[in-house]
C-alpha cells in the first residue's frame, strides 16, 4: 500500500484518467473528489463488496 500525504487541494493521479482531490478536511472525515471517464465505475469499497457476495 502507499501512503501519501496531501493537503486541501492537493491530488493524486492514477493512470492517465484518473485524478482524486482532496476537497475538504472535517473532524474525522476527509473528502475526496474523483475525476474519471464516466466509462469507469467507482464505488466506496463496501458497495463494491457487497456486490460481490450471493
Amino acid at each position: 500500500m502507499l501512503v501519501l500525504t496531501r493537503k486541501v487541494n492537493q491530488s493524486i493521479v492514477i493512470g492517465e484518467n484518473v485524478r482524486i482531490v482532496v476537497v475538504a478536511i472535517e473532524r474525522d472525515q476527509v473528502k475526496l473528489g474523483i475525476e474519471a471517464p464516466r466509462d469507469l465505475t467507482v464505488n466506496r469499497s463496501e458497495v463494491s463488496e457487497k456486490a460481490k457476495k450471493p
